[in-house]
Protein backbone atom coordinates (compact mmCIF):
# COMPACT_ATOMS: atom_id res chain seq x y z
CA UNK A 1 0.00 0.00 0.00
CA UNK A 2 2.91 2.28 0.85
CA UNK A 3 4.49 1.55 -2.53
CA UNK A 4 1.27 2.41 -4.35
CA UNK A 5 0.97 5.69 -2.48
CA UNK A 6 4.57 6.60 -3.34
CA UNK A 7 4.01 5.76 -7.03
CA UNK A 8 0.87 7.86 -7.07
CA UNK A 9 2.74 10.79 -5.54
CA UNK A 10 5.55 10.48 -8.10
CA UNK A 11 2.98 10.48 -10.92
CA UNK A 12 1.26 13.49 -9.42
CA UNK A 13 4.51 15.43 -9.13
CA UNK A 14 5.54 14.51 -12.67
CA UNK A 15 2.17 15.36 -14.23
CA UNK A 16 2.70 19.12 -14.74
CA UNK A 17 5.99 18.57 -16.61
CA UNK A 18 4.38 16.00 -18.90
CA UNK A 19 1.34 18.16 -19.45
CA UNK A 20 3.53 21.00 -20.78
CA UNK A 21 4.26 18.98 -23.93
CA UNK A 22 5.39 21.25 -26.74
CA UNK A 23 5.95 24.17 -24.36
CA UNK A 24 9.11 22.52 -23.05
CA UNK A 25 10.70 23.05 -26.48
CA UNK A 26 8.92 26.28 -27.48
CA UNK A 27 8.99 28.72 -24.56
CA UNK A 28 8.74 31.65 -26.98
CA UNK A 29 6.23 31.73 -29.84
CA UNK A 30 6.64 34.33 -32.57
CA UNK A 31 3.94 35.29 -35.04
CA UNK A 32 4.54 37.38 -38.13
CA UNK A 33 2.35 40.14 -39.52
CA UNK A 34 2.55 41.65 -42.99
CA UNK A 35 3.33 45.24 -43.95
CA UNK A 36 -0.16 46.26 -45.06
CA UNK A 37 0.01 49.37 -42.88
CA UNK A 38 2.71 51.34 -41.07
CA UNK A 39 4.58 49.47 -38.33
CA UNK A 40 3.28 51.53 -35.41
CA UNK A 41 -0.35 50.90 -36.33
CA UNK A 42 0.07 47.20 -37.09
CA UNK A 43 1.87 46.60 -33.79
CA UNK A 44 -0.84 48.47 -31.90
CA UNK A 45 -3.60 46.56 -33.70
CA UNK A 46 -2.01 43.18 -32.97
CA UNK A 47 -0.99 43.84 -29.37
CA UNK A 48 -4.31 42.64 -27.84
CA UNK A 49 -3.91 39.30 -29.62
CA UNK A 50 -0.28 38.99 -28.55
CA UNK A 51 -1.14 39.67 -24.90
CA UNK A 52 -4.11 37.31 -25.00
CA UNK A 53 -2.09 34.46 -26.51
CA UNK A 54 0.71 34.93 -24.00
CA UNK A 55 -1.75 34.65 -21.12
CA UNK A 56 -3.75 31.81 -22.69
CA UNK A 57 -0.81 29.66 -23.75
CA UNK A 58 1.46 30.33 -20.78
CA UNK A 59 4.51 31.03 -22.96
CA UNK A 60 6.13 34.27 -24.12
CA UNK A 61 4.57 35.51 -27.37
CA UNK A 62 6.31 38.01 -29.64
CA UNK A 63 5.28 39.84 -32.81
CA UNK A 64 7.61 39.68 -35.79
CA UNK A 65 7.52 42.41 -38.45
CA UNK A 66 9.50 43.02 -41.62
CA UNK A 67 9.80 45.81 -44.15
CA UNK A 68 8.04 43.75 -46.82
CA UNK A 69 6.01 40.57 -47.24
CA UNK A 70 9.00 38.46 -48.25
CA UNK A 71 10.69 39.15 -44.93
CA UNK A 72 7.88 37.37 -43.07
CA UNK A 73 7.75 34.54 -45.64
CA UNK A 74 11.48 33.91 -45.33
CA UNK A 75 11.34 34.07 -41.53
CA UNK A 76 8.75 31.29 -41.53
CA UNK A 77 10.71 29.27 -44.10
CA UNK A 78 13.88 29.62 -42.00
CA UNK A 79 12.12 28.47 -38.79
CA UNK A 80 12.64 31.90 -37.21
CA UNK A 81 8.93 32.27 -36.42
CA UNK A 82 6.26 29.68 -35.73
CA UNK A 83 3.21 31.20 -37.40
CA UNK A 84 2.11 34.19 -39.47
CA UNK A 85 -1.06 35.78 -40.73
CA UNK A 86 -0.73 35.89 -44.50
CA UNK A 87 -2.74 37.18 -47.40
CA UNK A 88 -3.75 34.55 -49.95
CA UNK A 89 -0.84 35.26 -52.31
CA UNK A 90 1.78 35.51 -49.58
CA UNK A 91 0.47 32.19 -48.22
CA UNK A 92 0.98 30.70 -51.69
CA UNK A 93 4.49 32.19 -51.73
CA UNK A 94 5.23 30.61 -48.34
CA UNK A 95 3.80 27.28 -49.54
CA UNK A 96 6.10 27.37 -52.58
CA UNK A 97 9.15 28.62 -50.64
CA UNK A 98 8.83 25.74 -48.17
CA UNK A 99 7.89 23.06 -50.73
CA UNK A 100 4.53 22.67 -49.04
CA UNK A 101 5.97 22.85 -45.54
CA UNK A 102 3.22 25.06 -44.11
CA UNK A 103 -0.26 24.45 -42.70
CA UNK A 104 -3.15 26.95 -43.02
CA UNK A 105 -5.69 26.68 -40.20
CA UNK A 106 -7.91 29.76 -39.85
CA UNK A 107 -9.25 32.64 -41.87
CA UNK A 108 -11.49 35.59 -40.98
CA UNK A 109 -15.24 35.40 -41.30
CA UNK A 110 -17.79 38.19 -41.65
CA UNK A 111 -21.09 38.41 -39.81
CA UNK A 112 -22.90 37.10 -42.90
CA UNK A 113 -20.48 34.14 -43.15
CA UNK A 114 -18.46 35.63 -46.02
CA UNK A 115 -14.74 34.84 -46.05
CA UNK A 116 -13.67 37.00 -48.99
CA UNK A 117 -12.65 40.49 -50.04
CA UNK A 118 -11.84 42.35 -53.26
CA UNK A 119 -8.83 43.85 -54.93
CA UNK A 120 -9.56 47.37 -56.16
CA UNK A 121 -7.85 50.03 -58.26
CA UNK A 122 -8.12 53.58 -56.94
CA UNK A 123 -7.35 57.04 -58.23
CA UNK A 124 -7.86 60.62 -57.10
CA UNK A 125 -11.52 61.50 -57.52
CA UNK A 126 -10.50 64.68 -59.33
CA UNK A 127 -8.06 62.93 -61.72
CA UNK A 128 -10.55 62.52 -64.54
CA UNK A 129 -9.82 58.77 -64.55
CA UNK A 130 -13.13 56.93 -64.34
CA UNK A 131 -12.08 53.41 -65.37
CA UNK A 132 -9.10 51.34 -66.49
CA UNK A 133 -9.53 52.60 -70.07
CA UNK A 134 -8.81 56.12 -68.82
CA UNK A 135 -5.76 54.85 -66.91
CA UNK A 136 -3.92 53.79 -70.07
CA UNK A 137 -0.52 55.47 -70.28
CA UNK A 138 -0.62 56.51 -66.63
CA UNK A 139 1.56 55.43 -63.68
CA UNK A 140 0.00 52.54 -61.81
CA UNK A 141 1.40 51.37 -58.46
CA UNK A 142 1.14 47.78 -57.28
CA UNK A 143 1.62 47.22 -53.55
CA UNK A 144 4.13 44.37 -53.14
CA UNK A 145 5.18 41.40 -55.30
CA UNK A 146 3.76 39.00 -52.68
CA UNK A 147 0.49 40.84 -52.13
CA UNK A 148 -2.67 39.05 -53.23
CA UNK A 149 -4.92 42.07 -53.70
CA UNK A 150 -2.14 44.59 -54.28
CA UNK A 151 -0.46 42.71 -57.13
CA UNK A 152 -1.28 39.09 -58.02
CA UNK A 153 -5.05 39.35 -58.47
CA UNK A 154 -5.16 42.70 -60.32
CA UNK A 155 -2.24 41.73 -62.57
CA UNK A 156 -3.79 38.32 -63.36
CA UNK A 157 -7.23 39.81 -64.06
CA UNK A 158 -5.85 42.61 -66.19
CA UNK A 159 -3.74 40.25 -68.30
CA UNK A 160 -5.98 37.18 -68.56
CA UNK A 161 -9.52 38.56 -68.30
CA UNK A 162 -9.37 42.17 -69.48
CA UNK A 163 -6.75 41.90 -72.22
CA UNK A 164 -4.53 44.50 -70.55
CA UNK A 165 -0.79 43.88 -70.31
CA UNK A 166 0.25 46.12 -67.39
CA UNK A 167 3.87 46.17 -68.58
CA UNK A 168 2.95 48.01 -71.78
CA UNK A 169 -0.46 49.45 -70.91
CA UNK A 170 0.77 51.77 -68.17
CA UNK A 171 3.60 54.29 -68.39
CA UNK A 172 5.20 52.62 -65.35
CA UNK A 173 4.22 50.01 -62.76
CA UNK A 174 6.31 50.60 -59.61
CA UNK A 175 5.82 48.79 -56.31
CA UNK A 176 4.82 51.19 -53.55
CA UNK A 177 5.92 48.80 -50.77
CA UNK A 178 2.60 48.65 -48.94
CA UNK A 179 -1.11 49.27 -49.50
CA UNK A 180 -1.09 52.51 -47.50
CA UNK A 181 1.96 53.80 -49.37
CA UNK A 182 0.23 53.16 -52.70
CA UNK A 183 -2.95 54.96 -51.71
CA UNK A 184 -0.95 57.79 -50.14
CA UNK A 185 1.05 58.07 -53.36
CA UNK A 186 -2.17 58.45 -55.34
CA UNK A 187 -3.45 61.09 -52.93
CA UNK A 188 -0.15 62.97 -53.23
CA UNK A 189 -0.03 62.70 -57.02
CA UNK A 190 3.03 60.41 -57.14
CA UNK A 191 0.93 57.66 -58.78
CA UNK A 192 -2.12 58.06 -61.00
CA UNK A 193 -3.69 54.80 -59.86
CA UNK A 194 -2.87 52.06 -57.35
CA UNK A 195 -3.98 48.55 -56.47
CA UNK A 196 -5.19 47.89 -52.93
CA UNK A 197 -8.15 46.13 -51.28
CA UNK A 198 -11.44 46.58 -49.51
CA UNK A 199 -13.83 44.30 -47.66
CA UNK A 200 -16.81 46.45 -48.60
CA UNK A 201 -17.50 49.99 -49.81
CA UNK A 202 -17.19 51.20 -46.19
CA UNK A 203 -14.26 49.06 -45.04
CA UNK A 204 -10.88 48.89 -46.74
CA UNK A 205 -7.46 50.52 -46.91
CA UNK A 206 -8.70 53.92 -48.23
CA UNK A 207 -11.51 54.04 -45.67
CA UNK A 208 -9.18 53.15 -42.80
CA UNK A 209 -6.70 55.80 -43.91
CA UNK A 210 -9.51 58.36 -43.91
CA UNK A 211 -10.51 57.29 -40.40
CA UNK A 212 -6.89 57.67 -39.20
CA UNK A 213 -6.58 61.13 -40.77
CA UNK A 214 -3.91 60.01 -43.25
CA UNK A 215 -5.93 61.21 -46.25
CA UNK A 216 -8.84 63.59 -46.59
CA UNK A 217 -12.32 62.08 -47.07
CA UNK A 218 -13.51 62.10 -50.67
CA UNK A 219 -10.03 62.28 -52.22
CA UNK A 220 -9.76 58.62 -53.28
CA UNK A 221 -12.23 56.88 -55.62
CA UNK A 222 -12.49 53.26 -56.82
CA UNK A 223 -12.42 52.61 -60.58
CA UNK A 224 -12.18 48.79 -60.70
CA UNK A 225 -13.03 45.82 -58.47
CA UNK A 226 -11.94 42.18 -58.76
CA UNK A 227 -13.96 39.02 -58.20
CA UNK A 228 -13.98 37.92 -54.55
CA UNK A 229 -10.71 36.66 -53.05
CA UNK A 230 -10.63 34.19 -50.18
CA UNK A 231 -9.14 35.88 -47.11
CA UNK A 232 -5.61 34.71 -46.31
CA UNK A 233 -4.94 32.24 -43.50
CA UNK A 234 -3.15 31.93 -40.22
CA UNK A 235 -0.28 29.69 -41.28
CA UNK A 236 1.99 27.41 -39.27
CA UNK A 237 5.22 25.59 -40.03
CA UNK A 238 4.37 21.98 -40.79
CA UNK A 239 7.40 20.82 -38.79
CA UNK A 240 5.85 22.00 -35.51
CA UNK A 241 4.21 19.51 -33.13
CA UNK A 242 0.61 18.83 -34.19
CA UNK A 243 -0.71 19.53 -30.67
CA UNK A 244 1.09 22.88 -30.68
CA UNK A 245 -0.53 23.90 -33.96
CA UNK A 246 -3.95 22.86 -32.68
CA UNK A 247 -3.61 24.57 -29.30
CA UNK A 248 -2.50 27.89 -30.79
CA UNK A 249 -5.15 27.65 -33.51
CA UNK A 250 -7.87 27.01 -30.93
CA UNK A 251 -6.64 29.95 -28.83
CA UNK A 252 -6.76 32.32 -31.81
CA UNK A 253 -10.20 30.96 -32.69
CA UNK A 254 -11.44 31.82 -29.18
CA UNK A 255 -9.90 35.32 -29.14
CA UNK A 256 -12.98 37.29 -30.35
CA UNK A 257 -15.19 35.91 -27.56
CA UNK A 258 -12.46 35.87 -24.89
CA UNK A 259 -11.41 39.51 -25.40
CA UNK A 260 -14.17 41.47 -27.18
CA UNK A 261 -12.46 44.84 -26.73
CA UNK A 262 -9.12 43.52 -27.94
CA UNK A 263 -10.88 41.94 -30.90
CA UNK A 264 -12.42 45.29 -31.85
CA UNK A 265 -8.98 46.87 -32.10
CA UNK A 266 -7.45 43.88 -33.87
CA UNK A 267 -10.26 43.69 -36.46
CA UNK A 268 -10.57 47.48 -36.93
CA UNK A 269 -14.19 47.27 -35.79
CA UNK A 270 -16.48 50.01 -37.10
CA UNK A 271 -19.83 50.30 -35.25
CA UNK A 272 -21.43 51.54 -38.46
CA UNK A 273 -20.32 48.49 -40.44
CA UNK A 274 -23.39 46.34 -41.11
CA UNK A 275 -21.24 43.30 -41.84
CA UNK A 276 -18.22 43.34 -39.51
CA UNK A 277 -15.63 40.60 -39.14
CA UNK A 278 -16.88 38.51 -36.23
CA UNK A 279 -14.30 35.76 -35.90
CA UNK A 280 -12.47 32.91 -37.59
CA UNK A 281 -13.34 29.74 -39.45
CA UNK A 282 -11.19 26.71 -40.24
CA UNK A 283 -9.58 26.33 -43.67
CA UNK A 284 -7.21 23.93 -45.41
CA UNK A 285 -4.77 24.18 -48.30
CA UNK A 286 -7.36 23.34 -50.96
CA UNK A 287 -8.94 26.75 -50.42
CA UNK A 288 -5.74 28.36 -51.71
CA UNK A 289 -4.52 26.00 -54.40
CA UNK A 290 -5.88 28.28 -57.15
CA UNK A 291 -3.75 31.10 -55.74
CA UNK A 292 -0.68 28.85 -55.92
CA UNK A 293 -1.61 28.09 -59.54
CA UNK A 294 -2.08 31.80 -60.31
CA UNK A 295 1.35 32.62 -58.91
CA UNK A 296 2.89 29.87 -61.03
CA UNK A 297 1.17 31.40 -64.08
CA UNK A 298 2.62 34.78 -63.19
CA UNK A 299 6.09 33.31 -62.78
CA UNK A 300 5.84 31.78 -66.26
CA UNK A 301 4.77 35.15 -67.63
CA UNK A 302 7.80 36.86 -66.10
CA UNK A 303 10.15 34.19 -67.43
CA UNK A 304 8.66 34.67 -70.89
CA UNK A 305 9.27 38.40 -70.56
CA UNK A 306 5.59 39.23 -71.07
Amino acid sequence: MKLLTTAALVALIAAPAVAEGWKDDYQVVKFGILSGENEKDRLMRNEPLRAYLENKLGVKVEIFTAGNYDGVIQALAADQIETARFGSSSYAAAYTATDGGVVPTLTSQKKDGNTGYNSIVVTRCDSGIKNLDDAKGKVHAFADPDSTSGYAVPFFNMKERLGIDPNSYFAAIPFSGSHEAGVQGVANGTFDTASTYQNSDVDGIPQRMEAKGMIEPGVICKIWESPEITVGPWTFRKNLPADMIEEITAAIEEFPAADPEGWKLYSSFDPEDKNPTTGFTRVDHERYQWIVDMRQWMKRQRRAGS
